[in-house]
């Protein structure tokens, strides 16, 4: 068994996947396996994956799908789910296992900043972070770990294509609050500078109102960037 298994869901990430893999390549020193689950990339994304990860796995696409595939082929004790674009602190395995050290906390994510040259992307870390520490919901973004054991008690990942973080930390809450690590993981900004960093905000904001008022996820994906 591995001290932690790293979840990397992709789909046509050749661009940037080598960059993303050689930055988990320290981990793979300190019996960290990394596994990548392939969503039916048509670019270059899997063969460039070779040598830098310890398995690729392919599965329906969809991350809900992809991460759940990806945990069903781990071997780590403590798993932790992390988007291509986004890049972990350099103490991110001790940081996680020492949140994990005692029995009442069963899961965790870490604090989240947003790389760009907007300004307002540093508010929108900042309230990422402020929500998530209220609400006891991590995002995708922040890099959620869990104990292995602990995922598939609760079903993993649910079937869905959109909200599967909030789903899942939902029934993560049912065990424990989660563990808000400080040490900051870095993840893009493209997606806001792309469609327009106000636009953005907005629109994630009116995705989750409607979804908490019971808008399915399926319909809600459609309008999602």
């Amino acid at each position: 068994m591995h001290r932690l298994s790293v979840v990397v869901p992709v789909l046509n990430e050749a661009h940037g996947i080598v960059v993303s893999l050689q930055a988990l390549a320290p981990l793979r020193s300190q019996d960290v396996e990394i596994i990548v689950v392939d969503g039916g990339s048509v670019d270059a994304t899997v063969a460039l994956c070779a040598g830098w990860c310890d398995l690729v796995v392919q599965a329906e696409r969809g991350r809900a799908c992809q991460m759940n595939a990806g945990a069903l082929r781990a071997s780590g004790r403590i798993l932790l789910f992390l988007h291509a674009d986004t890049r972990l602190p350099s103490q991110a395995l001790v940081s996680v296992e020492e949140a994990l050290a005692s029995k009442a906390r069963r899961w965790g994510r870490f604090d989240v900043a947003i790389s760009g040259r907007h300004r307002m992307l540093r508010v929108v870390a900042w309230m990422m972070n402020a929500r998530s520490r209220l609400s006891g919901i991590a995002t995708g973004d922040q890099a959620l770990f869990v104990l292995r054991d602990e995922f598939h008690r609760v079903g993993g990942f649910p079937d869905q294509a959109l909200m599967e973080d909030i789903e899942l930390s939902r029934r993560l809450r049912t065990a424990s609050r989660p563990v808000a690590l400080k040490p900051q993981v870095i993840t893009s900004g493209r997606r806001w500078e792309k469609h327009g960093v106000w636009r953005t905000i907005f629109l994630m904001w009116r995705l989750r109102f409607l979804y908490w008022l019971g808008a399915s996820p399926e319909r809600l994906a459609h309008r999602y960037p």
